[in-house]
């Protein structure tokens, strides 16, 4: 049996809700909160131990891919679906029938550039990702293994 390939993804948050410094000292945080179907689904169906996440900070100045994780456990129900203290509880959602997941990721290198909004939209390599096209808002978004590959050169280290 061959061994699928690697995918790539890029994972939004917004700084002053979980930022890098905060998953850097964590040193692995579990991906959950996420209330967008589309993005449940690619959690839920697509996104696998080994892959590649660029970690994007939203919602800040300035947009930026700030580091690079990995998937370290594929999906699984979000807890906090189930916490009626939780801002992300959902109470149609039952441990039997949960509607939510969640992956769990480790942190890898930071970016030794920031790696804007603005330079990927400037970049000609990256036409057709998605998070430079308007109207994606998606938390998770799939991410093609050239457009990795270049935005963690244009954030200085080695592409992977």
């Amino acid at each position: 049996m061959s061994k699928k390939p690697s995918r790539f993804w890029l994972f939004k948050s917004e700084p002053d809700v979980y930022g890098w410094t905060q998953f850097v000292a964590d040193g692995r945080a579990q991906w959950t909160g996420v209330r967008n179907y589309q993005a449940r689904n690619l959690l839920r169906d697509d996104v696998r131990v080994g892959d590649g996440v660029l970690f994007y900070h939203s919602n800040a100045e300035p947009l930026a891919v700030v580091g690079v994780a990995r998937v370290t456990k594929a999906a699984f129900p979000d807890p906090t679906q189930f916490d009626p203290d939780s801002p992300y509880f959902d109470a149609k959602s039952t441990p039997v029938e949960p509607r939510w997941f969640g992956v769990e990721l480790v942190p890898g290198a930071a970016m030794r550039v920031l790696v804007t909004r603005e330079m990927m939209k400037l970049d000609p390599g990256l036409n057709g990702m998605m998070v430079l096209q308007r109207g994606a808002r998606l938390s998770v978004q799939p991410v093609l293994p050239e457009h990795f590959a270049r935005v963690c050169t244009m954030g200085g280290l080695a592409a992977r």
